[in-house]
């Protein structure tokens, strides 16, 4: 199964640029599952600490719009994170894309920071403590969204669930990349799972505090691919038997 990740500029200039280069790298190699970051189609909303209703619902349609589009960049599925508005509570949720299929919503965040340019407590609720895998086929699909990478028990669950892939859509700063990386290969060993992780990116000094770095990363934790500033996007060619098989073997096999 061939996977894409990336670094995306979601700068609202950029944007367009950024949603075609993705897709043209999709098509180029002949991928069939590609992992968007955190909340790509609309500006960062979380670097303000004074949040607006009014930015929350054009940014709730922005994404509706991207999402209606994602047939584009040439994929059977792709996984990524918006905002919605539920009962009148503003959620970050994961969505798994399927080609020729309805969307499925399948996770809100629970873990949420709140600190100088991720104000996410400020900005939206936690959602329900749901840490339930997608389905791509065969592929078990578990999510943790940003943050949540460094609370190891859900990896450990998803591990439990038989995942094959744990996907961390992000939105991280610069300055960080290389800790976030080693909590990544950490994430796929406790988890036994592909962990697939692809970022916002605004360049130093134009944006917000937006770091990049997608990746690739085994279940024994080898870096398979990166994303990054020079190539913002990584395709690569994952086993998804090699994934089941890693549910046996240490440390996933030890007993809680």
């Amino acid at each position: 199964m061939r996977v894409t990740v990336c670094q995306f500029d979601n700068r609202a200039e950029r944007i367009e640029d950024s949603f075609s280069s993705l897709a043209n790298h999709v098509q180029k190699h002949s991928s069939e599952f590609v992992l968007v970051p955190e909340m790509s189609f609309s500006s960062w909303l979380a670097a303000s600490n004074v949040p607006s209703a009014e930015a929350w619902l054009n940014a709730v349609d922005a994404h509706q719009k991207m999402i209606e589009r994602l047939a584009e960049l040439g994929a059977k599925a792709v996984l990524g994170t918006r905002p919605v508005l539920d009962a009148g509570r503003r959620r970050n949720r994961a969505y798994l894309w399927l080609e020729n299929q309805d969307l499925t919503e399948f996770h809100d965040k629970w873990n949420l920071p709140d600190e100088e340019d991720y104000w996410e407590a400020t900005w939206y609720d936690r959602g329900e403590k749901n840490f339930s895998t997608a389905r791509y086929d065969d592929v078990r699909i578990g999510v943790t969204i940003c943050t949540e990478m460094w609370f190891f028990e859900h990896a450990r669950s998803y591990a439990k669930q038989r995942s094959h892939l744990l996907c961390v859509p992000r939105a991280t700063p610069h300055g960080s990349t290389e800790k976030w990386l080693a909590g990544g290969r950490a994430a796929a060993v406790v988890s036994g799972a592909y962990c697939l992780s692809s970022n916002l990116y605004n360049p130093k000094g134009e944006g917000d505090n937006l770091g990049g770095l997608g990746w690739v990363i085994d279940p024994e934790g080898n870096v398979l691919a990166t994303a990054t500033p020079e190539d913002p996007f990584a395709t690569v060619e994952i086993d998804i038997d090699f994934a089941e098989k890693s549910k046996k073997t240490y440390p996933r096999y030890v007993a809680d």
